[in-house]
Order: C-alpha cells, then structure tokens, then sequence
C-alpha cells in the first residue's frame, strides 16, 4: 500500500538536490546538463508540489528531470514543459533506488581537475553551497569562483565519469562540506557525516576513519555552540553537559581503529585533539600537554606549515599559550602576519591570547578588528560582543 502523500519544505527539497544528481550522472547524463535540467525540475516542484504533493519527492525530481534532458536533446522545451505542467506522479522508482551520493562526489573529484575544482564542484554539487560560500571557504572573489566552477563543468562535458577520484581530495571536500554545516548549515554536518561514515566501508584507509571520528567528535558539541539566543558560545564556556556521550565515544571508538593502524595522518591526528577536548571535565582540566605535542606532530607533516596550514599553527598558538604563557604564544602567531594577517581568524586568536596575557586593551582591539573583517553574521556579532566585554573589564 502506497504511503499518503506528504508536503516538503524548500529545506527538504533541496536535501534531495545530490541524490537525484547523482542518479542522472550515474545513468550516463552529462554532469552540467543534468545539473540544469534538474534546476528547472525543481522549480517545477515548488510551483506543483503545494497543490499535489507526489508520494514519492525523489522519484518525481529525477522523472521530471529526466524529460527535461529529452527536451532539450529533441528540442520540443515548449511542449514537454506544457504537458509536464499537470504532471503529478513518477510511474516507478526503481532505476533509482540507492544513494548515489558518494558516486556523485568521486565523480567530482575526476583526476582530471585540479584539486582546488575539485573541492568547488563537490560543494557545488554534493553540498548545494552557492558560488558565493564556496568562494568565501576558498577566500577568493565570487567571480574567480564563478569561473573555476563553470571550466571543471565543461571539463567533465561528455567524458565517461568512470576514473575514481583522488581520495585526499574526497576526504578535504568532505572536511569543507562538514565545516560549511557545523558553521550553522546542520543539515551539511549531517550529510558529510553521512557519506563519511560510507566512505569508510568502501576504503581501508585509515585517514578516511580519522575524519568520521573527527566530524563525530565535533559534532557531538554542537547542542552546546550556541546559547538559546542563537549567540555562539566559545568552546571553553560551553555547558559540557550538552554534549553528546553516545557520539564522543563512537568518535573515540573510530579513531582508536584509525590509529592502530599506525599510519598517522592529518585527520587522525586533528581528531585526537578534539578528543583531548572532549575528555575534559571543564575547560580547566584540559590536558594541553598533550595537545601541544599532537599539535608538533601535526605541523611536522609539512614542509612549511606557516604557509601550508596556519590553521594548525593558530591551535598550536593557543595550546602554547596555555602550556607556556600567553606571551609565547603570541610570538607564535607573528610569523602569520604576513600570509592570514587580513583573515579574521589570526586578529581572534591574538585577540584571545591578549586577553589570556592581561592586556584587555589589546584584546579588545584585536577582536575590533576580527569583527570588522568577519564574514559570518554569527562570527561577527559573538566578536563584537567580545570586544566590548574587553573593553569594558
């Protein structure tokens, strides 16, 4: 017996996007002409969708998308789109059953594109970022993005989409989609968990478990992020009682089998410090000893980590700080002036470690100046909050 029909919101649909993607690339489609061809099914299903809902959403995309394709390949638009105008339900769904989704991102990341394209097509397509959000993540104009986007489209342009992708560069599309989610996206943060743990059935690689344990061990804190007036709430005044149990230990759990195969890799070792964080009763009782020294092992697995990670270089900035004094690690943020000193981040963290030093007036000129060149509304508003605090002590 055939479900009820239920309604959708614009969230949900667009929850759908990657999926039906992925069966139309699947199934031999061109990359952009099925990406186009499902834009306009989507409009379609917000103007038909309120009055007759299909039973099956997924289904009814790929149907309606698919007769797109048709149209354009015979250029009949005007007719098909006038009888596809009443079309209500897909007659069957099950050339389409499955998720696709992993395929999608694998074939994103074809060995052919560089990898910055890479990662832009897999936001693009798996994640739904717009130009604008990925542009931002990348921090290059919308315009440079815009283009980047539109070559590895072309690129893929009629080649068969059967050359596996280069797995480090799956794992960092998978790492900057979970960031774009655990940003305020939750729904992003679900969906790169999600493939990730699938991920983890289709390799063996231990950096692919070290990036499940390390989104798990991040996302466990999400209930905790922000205070009931939606205002970020800084890792060292969260309520730990909101934290998830169940996922920081399924987190540990994953991340022990990705360490005992005793290939240490960026995400293994990023997740064992976000468990170093989660095993603290309180702030207080953070273990920054060995924080600090997983933060060493980090940064020696580049050649040049002022310029290749300074994320990593800020976190072992603040674990120096609270292992050494806050005046050393300050010195360990001056040699990123040069390379993020007009990134809100690095003005943060000095903000932060001025304020661990004593020096309020600092402190708040710091978090002044990471306000003023802040992206994220959230981020912005919590620094600014910041700054008038220091200011005011």
């Amino acid at each position: 017996m055939l479900d009820e029909p239920v309604q959708l919101d614009e969230g949900a649909l667009r929850a759908l996007v990657p999926q039906v993607l992925a069966g139309l690339v699947r199934r031999g489609e061109d990359f952009d002409a099925a990406e186009d061809a499902l834009q306009e099914a989507l409009l379609e299903a917000l103007r038909v969708w309120p009055e007759n809902p299909p039973r099956d959403p997924r289904a009814w995309l790929t149907t309606v998308a698919t007769r797109r394709l048709v149209d354009a390949r015979r250029s009949e638009v005007a007719r098909h789109r006038r009888e596809e105008a009443t079309y209500a339900e897909p007659r069957s769904a099950a050339t389409e059953e499955g998720d696709d989704t992993l395929f999608l991102l694998f074939c994103c990341c074809h060995p052919g594109l560089a990898p910055a394209s890479q990662i832009a097509l897999s936001l693009r397509a798996v994640g739904g970022l717009t130009t604008r959000e990925i542009a931002d993540a990348f921090y290059v104009p919308e315009a440079t993005m815009a283009q980047r986007i539109s070559r590895a489209k072309r690129f893929l342009l009629g080649r068969r989409l059967d050359q596996p992708g280069d797995l480090a560069v799956v794992l960092r599309a998978l790492y900057l989609l979970y960031t774009a989610g655990h940003g305020g996206r939750v729904d992003l943060a679900g969906e790169a968990i999600r493939l990730a743990r699938q991920l983890t059935l289709a390799t063996e690689e231990p950096e692919a478990l070290g990036l499940l344990a390390l989104m798990l061990l991040n996302h466990a804190r999400l209930p905790a992020r922000l205070d009931r007036e939606g205002r970020i709430v800084t890792l060292d005044r969260q309520n730990r009682g909101l934290w998830d149990a169940r996922e920081i230990a399924e987190g540990v759990r994953v991340l022990q089998s990705a360490l005992a195969v005793q290939r240490p890799g960026r995400y293994q070792i990023e997740a064992a410090i976000a468990a170093l964080h989660d095993d603290a009763a309180s702030a207080e009782e953070t273990d920054w000893p060995q924080i600090l020294a997983w933060y060493d092992d980090l940064l020696a697995l580049t050649a040049d980590a002022v310029r290749q990670d300074p994320a990593g270089v800020l976190g072992r900035a603040i674990a120096v700080a609270h292992v050494r004094g806050a005046a050393a690690g300050l010195r360990e943020t001056d040699p990123l002036r040069e390379v993020i000193g007009q990134r809100h981040r690095w003005h943060a963290v000095r903000g932060y470690l001025h304020e661990l030093d004593g020096d309020l007036r600092a402190a708040g000129a710091a978090y002044a100046e990471a306000a003023r060149l802040a992206t994220n509304v959230a981020e912005r508003d919590h620094l600014i909050r910041q700054a008038a605090r220091a200011r005011a002590a």
